[in-house]
């Protein structure tokens, strides 16, 4: 279920050499700083402090779930490129994790000219940031298969380009994320809706500007796939599929791995490296490295036909199914494959028993204040469950605060058994 292909292209010397580590306050520690510190970025932080790295973890807020477990924290804007400068200046990571979309790019990329290594670089960062330069790279350039697509830049363009791809149809922001600003638009009457959705619905929408916006065909979907996909300086590998459900464009169940037909799995990995590979194509010309973790999404229409969706450059959402199944998370993985350390086929095996499944469910939380969590014990008390809860420090409106994970006999029964996880909690938010 997992595959590996090493790349020819080496990464540079300065940054393919040993990394000091273990003396994370000491006088020489490899310095990392994590832009963005949800609950993704506070495992990671976790691993890379397990290694002995130094980590900072800075967000537009203070008490993060990052900032609550690594070594310093800040609070700025970082879509301010004076500010995010200022961090860079005073914190002078040799290592820039960014994990948010919303990061001043060109001071990113003013970094990595400068020496520090971004993860995975500072133009994969950029471009899958960005799902106009992403689709153009996936499709016209790599020739991955893809829904039929338009971009428009304004009211009228989106009209024609919803009249040619068909209706109906869906209209993304080309700069967000987690469904923020996305419609599904099932005839005409509704395409202005929509383009006032993705102007005021999206990531950022507060920065006054005019989002340019994807317009794509609504595929003929039977279901979502997620292939975790590592760059590393033992290569490239990808990690055994990922089954998934949404709702309104953002997670709330995986499972790994994913029940597929024959050959399906295959399929899903080789459309995924192939993007990966394009990406760190891009990163070794640059003279970066493009190590980590990549969450490569796909399409798995009803014909059986596989598509390429979106790529995020980062542990996905998904992937917090593997923390219980695989020995090495993606977080764990990721950690490594960034300091250096090789990843290999057997770095992203399972772990589970034969022919069993795990399954994660997250647990999204609605109200205005603190959300305080009790009944843990019963929640817990069926054997081969898990809980990891978020400890973010407030909840307005609708939030993703916890997780709950399972291991089962097949995938429906771990499913099952993650979902009375979340359901035995008693959850107040006050």
């Amino acid at each position: 279920m997992n595959t590996v292909a090493n790349s020819s292209a080496s990464a540079p010397a300065s940054l393919a050499s040993d990394r000091p580590l273990g003396t994370p306050l000491g006088e020489h520690p490899t310095r990392v700083l994590f832009l963005g510190s949800g609950e993704l970025g506070k495992e990671v932080t976790i691993e890379l402090m397990r290694l002995g790295a130094w980590v900072c973890a800075a967000d537009s807020y203070a008490g993060a779930p990052a900032q609550q477990v690594a070594h310093e924290y800040r609070v700025l804007d970082m879509a301010n490129a004076d500010a995010l400068q200022s961090l860079f200046d005073e914190v002078k990571p040799d290592i820039i994790v960014p994990e948010v979309e919303a990061i001043a790019t060109d001071v990113l990329a003013g970094a990595a000219a400068a020496g520090a290594q971004v993860v995975p670089s500072a133009e994969i960062a950029a471009i899958c940031m960005d799902r106009e330069r992403l689709r153009v790279l996936a499709h016209e350039e790599l020739g991955l298969p893809t829904t039929p697509y338009r971009f428009a830049g304004s009211l009228e363009e989106l009209r024609a380009g919803a009249a040619e791809v068909g209706y109906p149809c869906v209209v993304k922001p080309v700069m967000s994320s987690s469904g923020h600003g996305q419609s599904v638009v099932r005839s005409a009457e509704a395409i202005d809706a929509a383009w006032v959705e993705a102007q005021e619905g999206r990531r950022a929408a507060d920065e006054g500007d005019v989002s340019r916006v994807i317009v794509e065909a609504l595929a003929p979907l039977e279901r979502e796939l997620t292939v975790l996909t590592v760059s590393s300086s033992a290569g490239i590998v990808t990690c055994a599929p990922i089954g998934q459900r949404q709702e309104s464009g953002d997670y709330r169940e995986s499972w790994q791995p994913a029940t597929e037909p024959a050959g399906e799995a295959e399929r899903a990995q080789e459309i995924a490296r192939a993007a990966v590979e394009g990406l760190v194509a891009r990163a070794r010309k640059a003279g970066e490295t493009g190590w980590g973790v990549f969450g490569v999404e796909l399409f798995v229409l009803t014909d059986g036909s596989i598509l390429f969706n979106e790529v995020s450059p980062r542990p996905h959402d998904t992937g917090m199914v593997t923390m219980a199944s695989q020995r090495l998370s993606e977080f764990a993985l990721h950690a490594r494959a960034i300091l250096g350390l090789p990843i290999t086929a057997e770095h992203v095996a399972l772990s589970l028993p034969n022919g069993a499944v795990a399954a994660s469910h997250a647990i999204v939380v609605a109200g205005d204040g603190e959300a305080e969590f009790t009944n843990v014990a019963e929640a817990l008390a069926e054997p081969s469950t898990d809980l990891r809860i978020f400890a973010k420090p407030e909840v307005h409106g609708h939030r993703r605060m916890a997780v709950a994970l399972a291991i089962g006999a097949d995938e429906a029964d771990a499913r099952a058994k993650a979902g009375r996880v979340a359901e035995a909690l008693e959850i107040d938010v006050r």
